[in-house]
């Protein structure tokens, strides 16, 4: 068996080797009949030379002729009419050899069409063929087998060898380095820590590894992306619509000045000579080479679009509607801030949290547990666990009582104002008790997509002129996201069906393109011109229904995808109106007698190469983004990296403000002040110079000059500013208590470095995180 398998190994590239040669077949053998026609007839073998070339145009015509009939039987009329009657009409007048170089010219077009559609399908083919068949799966007893991955249920402990693809969707049992590029685009190894979420699909570059399978096969994330590569298929059908819109103008054209070329001047010659010049490979061909280049180069960048025709609306949309969840923000919950009863230990309470939920499936659960493991923090296996539904988690924790969730009955002071806080933040709430008393709360918060507002802007700038955010979610929350990423109108509290029929009120002004990531959202994308799923965390209903999907956790990718489609449109555009222009040239002169069939085969020909070499531009270019150098994008990734210890010092330095605002004659105040100054001086500080120093200089080049990075370097010089104010009232303050006149004045530092620093730090995950790929 083990031989039967490693003999069949080489037997697919040959196939494909063979069926790429016989591919090319037909143009090979029109060009030699061509050139030994060319040889028969110098050599003075006439009629030899003219039976080749002859044989050479019934070859074209047959199945040209068979393709418009079939157009016709379906009552399609198309531009096939006239490649037909320049054959045919080759053929009458004995006009052999302009007959073979038609069917030369019409075989070098198929042949270029095929080669892009290979092109095209290349990377999802890929994408069929590394699939995982099989898993490694731990055998209760103690060992493993190999199972079939339809077998592979949730809950099961899988092994993930060196060089294996993970088969399913699951958390790692211990540290993994993995190769992500497909699913992902990223080509750096990723490091992904225990506990974490690995998609199906990645292959492992490291050491073999244990995985906890949390989702089946067919729903798992690389499933979803190979159904889709099934589904979209680069064809011919891209541009059929423009190129019989065209047609509807150019044939009749066509024909009528070969007609009047005919009965004004009695050659037929001359109207075989219009036939000839009018072969409209511009339409047939270089307007579909153009829209397949493009779904090749969204295909690479991380966007299935299942057919041209997608493409070809995708480049005229005009109103762009987003869901809110899932896709402007994160659509998975983060501990934004912990705040702490007084005197409480802020990473402690956290710790018991995490450590109790650890066996909870919730979203919000699992938000802890990866916000405890991102701070380092000890985990405690928990015991004598419990879940109320709607109110929450018990469990013990090292012996001690520790309740997760909901917090009933009367507030004390500082739970009720941090439960005020979180309200009007937007941000759900989180209560940690223990048997006597609230220990502290956990502020969760769906963030804002970092990519989010610059994928506004460029969509602004590819053309869009209406955006319009839709959500179930509540007004408040909804209008401080729409204003977070620049839209122009909020729809908050929507219903799929109220989603749906401004869809489609929308669509009755304008292209509309549809994006979201939920079963809710199905309706509304089946409904949209361009319905546009965001398919990256696994296979949904709108990923199903939708004509595009982002196989990639990127907004900004929606961009690209906008940006490419009107770039392969306007080529295909202009291969075809550039195209016709010429080939209406050489039809007057050919209607006036001064080109013959022969010269006017060989000039079409030369019209057909130019266009179809300006369609192949469409295989590059049209992006507006600028590539980050691997430099740049590891300072990139290194200074984000550092925003987690920055934003403990947020933290710290707002329990601090508030208990300035609270106690100013407490004993801790002092205290408290000159650490938090400390951490300031020796994390903060620094970090803000060496972005300066290494970070700001090395985006001049991404960002297009020094003075993009200039607001934030301002930005920098404020903060430097207010820390050094607080050390002033420090060194003022001595050993004793704060002066009456000094609280206002640090208040106002307190907080307003507060204010500032967030402000800057959402503006460079904004603006400069958001830039690698």
């Amino acid at each position: 068996m083990g031989t039967e398998a490693r003999e069949c190994v080489p037997e697919r590239p040959v196939r494909q080797r063979w069926a790429r040669g016989l591919q090319w077949a037909p143009l090979a053998a029109l060009t030699l009949a061509v050139l030994a026609g060319a040889g028969l007839w110098l050599a003075g073998r006439r009629t030899w030379a003219d039976w080749l070339w002859a044989a050479a145009t019934v070859t074209a015509l047959a199945p040209a002729a068979w393709s418009m009939l079939r157009q016709l039987w379906r009552r399609q009329f198309g531009v096939d009419v006239i490649a037909v009657l320049a054959l045919a009409g080759a053929l009458v007048v004995g006009e052999y050899l302009a007959g073979a170089v038609i069917a030369l010219m019409l075989a070098t077009g198929r042949a270029l069409e095929a080669y892009a559609q290979r092109r095209a399908t290349r990377d999802l083919r890929a994408l069929l063929e590394r699939a995982p068949r099989t898993a490694r799966r731990r055998v209760p007893g103690g060992g493993i087998e190999t199972v079939p991955l339809d077998r592979v249920a949730v809950g099961d402990r899988l092994v993930v060898g060196p060089g294996d693809v993970v088969p399913v969707d699951g958390t790692v049992e211990e540290a993994a380095t993995l190769d992500e590029s497909v699913v992902t685009g990223e080509s750096r190894l990723v490091q992904r820590a225990a506990g974490e979420q690995v998609a199906s699909g990645v292959a492992n570059a490291g050491a073999g590894f244990g995985l906890r399978a949390t989702k089946s096969a067919a729903a798992s994330t690389y499933a979803g992306i190979v159904r889709l590569a099934e589904e979209a298929t680069a064809r011919k059908a891209p541009m059929v619509r423009m190129a019989d819109r065209y047609a509807a103008a150019f044939v009749p054209f066509t024909l009528v000045l070969a007609g009047l070329g005919w009965w004004l001047s009695g050659e037929f010659v001359r109207a075989v000579a219009v036939l000839v010049v009018a072969t409209p490979c511009p339409l047939l061909l270089a307007t579909p080479i153009a829209i397949v280049s493009g779904l090749s180069r969204v295909a690479r960048r991380g966007v299935l679009v299942r057919d041209g025709g997608s493409l070809e609306l995708l480049g005229r949309a005009r109103t762009l509607l987003v869901d809110k969840t899932g896709t402007l923000t994160a659509g998975r919950p983060r501990a934004a801030e912990t705040v702490v009863a007084p005197g409480g230990d802020r990473d402690e309470v956290l710790r018991l949290a995490a450590s109790v939920e650890q066996l909870s499936p919730h979203v919000l659960a699992a938000a802890l547990v990866r916000q405890a493991r991102e701070r380092g923090l000890r985990l405690t296996d928990p015991t004598d666990v419990t879940e109320e539904p709607g109110r929450g988690v018990t469990g013990r924790v090292d012996g001690r009582l520790v309740r997760v969730g909901q917090l009933g009955g009367e507030l004390p002071q500082w739970a009720a104002r941090a439960a005020e806080r979180a309200e009007l933040a937007g941000r759900s709430a989180v209560w940690v008790s223990d048997e006597r008393e609230p220990l502290g709360a956990i502020l969760l918060e769906d963030p804002v997509r970092p990519d989010a507002r610059r994928t506004v802007r460029r969509l602004r700038e590819a053309g869009l002129t209406r955006l319009i955010m839709v959500t179930g979610d509540r007004p408040g929350t909804a209008d401080q996201v729409a204003q977070a990423v620049g839209v122009d109108d909020v729809l908050a509290r929507c219903t799929p069906q109220e989603k749906t029929a401004r869809v489609r009120e929308e669509s009755r002004r304008a292209v509309t393109v549809m994006v979201g990531d939920g079963v809710n959202d199905a309706p509304a994308l089946a409904e949209a011109d361009v319905g546009v799923a965001m398919g990256a965390t696994g296979a949904t209903a709108s990923a199903d229904v939708a004509d595009a999907v982002l196989t990639v956790d990127r907004l900004d990718r929606l961009a690209d995808a906008v940006e490419i489609a009107r770039y392969a449109r306007r080529i295909a555009t202009q291969s075809a109106v550039v195209g016709m222009a010429l080939a209406v040239a050489a039809m007057l002169v050919a209607a006036a007698g001064r080109l013959p069939p022969v010269a006017g085969a060989f000039l079409q020909e030369g019209i057909d190469v130019v266009v179809i070499l300006n369609a192949l531009r469409a295989l590059g270019g049209g992006l507006r983004r600028r590539d980050v150098p691997p430099d740049t994008r590891e300072l990139l990734g290194r200074y984000a990296g550092e925003h987690a210890a920055v934003r403990d010092v947020l933290a710290a330095l707002r329990d601090t403000a508030d208990l300035v605002a609270t106690h100013p004659d407490s004993p801790d105040c002092l205290p408290a002040l000159r650490a938090v100054h400390g951490r300031l001086t020796g994390r903060v500080l620094p970090h803000e110079a060496a972005e300066e120093r290494q970070l700001y200089p090395a985006l001049a080049g991404p960002l297009g000059s020094d003075e993009a990075t200039s607001p934030m370097s301002r930005g920098h010089v404020e903060i430097r500013r207010l820390v050094d104010r607080i050390g002033g009232h420090l060194a003022q303050a001595g050993d004793g208590p704060l002066r009456g006149d000094q609280v206002t004045d640090l208040l106002a530092a307190l907080y307003g470095l507060d204010a500032v620093l967030r402000l800057h730090l959402a503006q460079e995950e904004e603006d400069y995180f958001s830039l690698p790929d």
